[in-house]
């Protein structure tokens, strides 16, 4: 997904959404994390991933910190802006993650993982899309790669829009949710050669019909994105909510109805 990751942040840069001065955290992050935000012109990132195997001094002129994305040490609002790619799906709860990176973000959130959609789930059933990430542990010596970056193949989590708001709206109550979702198709060659030539013949003469496909419904390509901004105050308080003395409060409570 390395174009499609680019285009979107240099998408949410031109818009000014995503400031090139911006602090910026990425979770369960790497090479091409650094790659795309130094190519967008970035200069505040912190790169954290669990793999201990990682050595920080090669992201420079970048941040390294060992971080959990499932279990970040960082305080609310911390950085501005939280990002992944391709990671939340090694996690053992990409939802708790989602929400972590939520969590320490003040302005936004950016996500890049794939889409649980009715094509998807086709090219799973054929072989040339997989439920389980065999192959990111297999490439690791059987040792790393999987879930939490351990031994055991992860199982390949993917999204629905719908899924997203309802996860920050349960963690969020108090605020409007605004998320913009983008879509694309990059058809994964490389990683389907492993499975054999047969399933690289399938993929090949499937290669047309999924851009038509994508072409016509966009949101049918294996390639997902979301950035989520985070409600300001008063404005994108929920219509039923008032904030009394710096306490958010319902319009009927005895508190918000003495000010």
């Amino acid at each position: 997904m390395k174009a499609f990751y680019q285009r979107v942040v240099a998408e949410l840069v031109r818009e000014g959404k995503l400031r090139r001065s911006a602090r910026v955290l990425v979770v369960c992050g790497g090479d091409l994390d650094k790659a795309v935000f130094q190519e967008a012109g970035l200069v505040d990132v912190t790169i954290s991933n669990v793999d201990d195997r990682m050595d920080g001094s090669s992201y420079a002129p970048f941040h390294w910190s060992f971080q959990d994305a499932e279990q970040l040490t960082y305080a609310d609002g911390e950085f501005d802006v939280v990002a992944v790619h391709a990671g939340l799906h090694h996690c053992r709860s990409p939802h708790r993650a989602l929400l972590e990176m939520y969590r320490v973000a003040r302005e936004g959130v950016l996500v890049i993982e794939a889409r649980d959609s009715w094509s998807m789930r086709r090219a799973c059933d054929l072989g040339v899309a997989l439920d389980y990430e065999l192959p990111a542990v297999s490439e690791n010596n059987f040792t790393h790669g999987g879930v939490e970056n351990g031994p055991i193949p992860n199982y390949v989590y993917r999204w629905t829009e719908r899924e997203v708001i309802k996860t920050l709206a349960s963690a969020n109550p108090e605020g409007k949710q605004a998320c913009r979702f983008f879509y694309g198709l990059e058809l994964p060659y490389e990683l389907v050669a492993l499975a054999g030539p047969s399933k690289l013949a399938l993929l090949k003469a499937l290669a047309v019909p999924l851009r038509v496909l994508t072409w016509a419904l966009p949101s049918q390509g294996n390639c997902f994105g979301f950035w989520v901004t985070r409600p300001k105050y008063p404005e994108d308080l929920q219509p039923w909510l008032t904030i009394a003395d710096g306490t958010i409060l319902p319009k009927g409570h005895p508190a918000a109805s003495k000010r």
